[in-house]
């Protein structure tokens, strides 16, 4: 990464609150440009010029356009894992029922057409983890730490009975986690989806994904539960 110019903020420096509200204005205003065309398609001259900002001050809020990439990341993870809490966390569902509810609102919100409903893990992984490693990285983490959340979710399923798993043949209980492992398949299921209702410009992939995410779970019919995308 460039190294930061002496003028402007290093990462992690406390801002003040003018400083930080623009620098959230600027990151929120390309949030669904850079979801729409990708991070490499967007010049900075469109965003800055979205957000109603002098080009001269990007650089006073962040030291190059990779840095500005790791903030946008940075931010779209916290906003997604905060609200993913929201739904994994919704009080009086069994546990299946709250799962269910983020694989439903995933597909609904891509359906609809919503671009703050739609992944940019999805839409960036591929684009740039070949040209920064410190947006690499923060993608690592931000999906790690949502994986994390799914399989808690799912041994809490197990622990209130709404989710009865079968063992998998050759696992070593004491060394592996099933609640980890699924929540990583579940996850890898619901991207590669994604990526193949791009291809084909159709719902079938996220019809797909449920029905196996049904019988992964070993669950019947879609619980009725509140459709809640996280965006």
């Amino acid at each position: 990464m460039n190294a930061s110019p002496a003028h402007g903020p290093t990462r992690g420096q406390v801002l003040n609150p003018a400083h930080g509200d623009t620098r959230r204005h600027i990151l929120d205003t390309a949030r669904p440009i850079i979801g729409g065309r990708g991070f490499s398609a967007v010049g900075l001259n469109e965003i800055l010029g979205a957000a109603q900002v002098p080009k001269g001050s990007f650089y006073h809020y962040f030291a190059s356009k990779e840095a500005f990439g790791e903030a946008l990341l940075e931010r779209y993870f916290t906003q997604y894992l905060a609200r993913l809490d929201v739904v994994l966390g919704t009080p009086g569902l069994p546990a299946a029922d709250r799962l269910m509810s983020y694989w439903q609102g995933w597909r609904e919100g891509y359906v609809s057409g919503d671009i703050f409903s739609q992944c940019l893990a999805v839409k960036l992984g591929a684009e740039v983890c070949d040209l920064s490693e410190g947006m690499r990285a923060i993608l690592q983490d931000g999906t790690g730490r949502i994986v994390d959340r799914l399989a808690r979710c799912i041994d809490d399923g197990r622990r209130d009975g709404s989710l009865v798993l079968a063992e998998r043949k050759g696992a070593d209980p004491g060394t592996v986690d099933p609640g980890a492992v699924l929540a990583m398949s579940l996850y890898q299921l619901w991207l590669g989806a994604t990526l193949l209702a791009k291809f084909t410009r159709d719902r079938r992939p996220f019809d797909d994904a449920m029905t196996t995410t049904q019988r992964l779970l070993n669950l019947g019919a879609e619980p009725r539960a509140n459709n809640a995308a996280v965006s």
